[in-house]
């Protein structure tokens, strides 16, 4: 074998289980589903970090099954980001995982290239599940800037139902 075959072996073997982390879903049980009062706290926070950074933002909330619960959208937002922004939410509560997480897996290759054929998945950055008392109650979808934006603001919503900064 010529070295550089070796070595591409490598690191495919070393690979494969920093994949299969990335794409390892939440442990957490789904809960009960986030009401309509509680729906608007992470939206009014996601949109209070786009504001501050003169982002333009979609922002949706949905309850465990992926239903919409909750959406607002900030003027001259791209009307795309709507329809974007509830599927983030959907694929991060359906996955129970955020779809960072599916963005990391898809780029990292190898088996991580399953994320173009799970349907439904958005494997961009953006969409974070919510938890109160470990169990996941729904997710929350941003869209509208590059998705690394788009994922601060996600995460400043998710900061108020989840208590801490989510990944």
């Amino acid at each position: 074998m010529s070295s550089r075959l070796i070595r591409i072996s490598v690191f495919a073997v070393l690979l494969i289980p920093c994949a299969a982390k990335l794409m390892a879903q939440m442990p957490n049980a789904y809960g009960a589903n986030i009401t309509l009062e509680a729906a608007k706290k992470p939206v009014a926070a996601a949109l209070a970090e786009a504001a501050k950074n003169k982002w333009t933002m979609a922002v949706a909330v949905v309850d465990t099954g992926g239903t919409l619960v909750y959406f607002e959208k900030m003027d001259n937002t791209q009307t795309a980001s709507a329809e974007v922004a509830i599927d983030k939410a959907r694929s991060a509560v359906i996955y129970k995982r955020p779809t960072k997480a599916m963005e990391d897996a898809l780029a990292a290759g190898g088996n991580g290239l399953r994320m173009l054929r799970l349907r439904d998945a958005v494997p961009v950055e953006g969409g974070i599940p919510l938890i109160v008392d470990g169990k996941i109650i729904g997710a929350i979808g941003v869209s509208g800037d590059k998705s690394s934006n788009d994922g601060i603001c996600a995460v400043a919503g998710a900061a108020v139902i989840n208590g801490t900064a989510a990944k």
